[in-house]
């Protein structure tokens, strides 16, 4: 599974809480990253979370 954060990203950093082993905040971008190519297998519920309450909908989820 692959996860990227769009454009979208508020920088609300909601996923940053909770999923910090995933996903961090750049300061220089104001939004979050994903600190992952392939996220690994026993994160990757966590991940999906993330996605459903990202408020922007700026979590992509690519099986």
């Amino acid at each position: 599974m692959k996860a990227n954060i769009t454009k979208l990203c508020m920088g609300d950093r909601n996923c940053n809480k909770l999923c910090p082993e995933v996903f961090e905040y750049d300061e220089d971008q104001l939004l979050s990253i994903v600190k992952f190519e392939v996220i690994p297998a026993h994160l990757e519920a966590i991940v999906r979370q993330a996605a459903r309450e990202c408020g922007a909908e700026a979590i992509i989820i690519e099986e």
